[in-house]
């Protein structure tokens, strides 16, 4: 069993710092870093893809919503032209930082409210795609599967990977449980016992007491849920424990 354990980093800005990113990196295989649009700024970007290709962990471009107050989580109204460009800016902004680190930017995940739209949205899905067609062939893409954002990487020839998260309760439907409903961050106890379910049986736990399937490579812990470096320790180990080979996915 192989898997992926990645995590959003980044994502402070100016004097604000969120999460404990250099801790973090001796935990996970791979990095979402924020490009400067729902988080992040230059000094940041180069700091953390510095980081990273230091404790050899591959670089992912974490794109989102141009919405530095509300964190990528509101949803904004955007079209498939605007999301192919601003797709463009900013993998092309976070790769420059990348390979002055001596790496290079290998895969694209989206973030936050986007994560979602683009997974019910073919055409935004698209969007993204073919800025990182244009960007680098390359690049993975990084999401839900069985979602829009898997058929249009499929259609394109781009190379998906499914995502699970330890940390976030699921909806019966197999989707993330919104953020502002009792029960839907998990603790590290839950958290841990979710990456191992997803890991060994593509299931997770929904929030009504049954299952759901997730088929995933990848396994994330958010780098600002509360105790995120000890949560992913404790998920890390559990994982090496198991049996499962813990490597890069890109």
């Amino acid at each position: 069993m192989t898997l992926d354990l990645n995590s959003d980093l980044g994502e402070g800005f100016g004097d604000y710092t969120l999460g404990d990113d250099a801790a973090m990196l001796d935990v996970v295989t791979s990095a979402n870093i924020a490009c400067g649009f729902h988080a992040g700024d230059p000094a940041t970007m180069r700091r953390t893809c510095a980081l990273a290709v230091e404790k050899g962990v591959r670089i992912g471009a974490h794109i989102g919503h141009r919405d530095l107050p509300g964190f990528g989580r509101r949803v904004i109204s955007i079209t498939p032209a605007d999301l192919r460009d601003e797709t463009l800016h900013q993998i092309g902004g976070l790769d420059a930082f990348a390979r002055a680190a001596g790496d290079r930017v290998r895969y694209v995940k989206p973030h936050g409210a986007l994560y979602h739209q683009a997974a019910a949205d073919r055409a935004l899905a698209d969007a993204i795609v073919a800025a990182m067609r244009e960007f680098d062939a390359r690049l993975a893409l990084l999401g839900p599967a069985a979602t829009e954002l898997e058929q249009a990487a499929m259609a394109a020839g781009t190379p998906f990977f499914g995502e699970g998260f330890a940390d976030r309760a699921y909806t019966l439907e197999g989707l993330l449980a919104p953020r502002g409903l009792p029960g839907a961050v998990l603790g590290a106890d839950a958290a841990v016992v979710q990456a191992l379910s997803i890991a060994r049986e593509g299931k997770a736990a929904s929030m009504d007491g049954g299952t759901v399937a997730v088929s995933a490579v990848s396994i994330c812990v958010h780098g600002d849920t509360p105790a995120a470096v000890e949560m992913a320790r404790r998920i890390r180990a559990a994982l090496d424990e198991s049996g499962a080979s813990v490597r890069p996915f890109a």
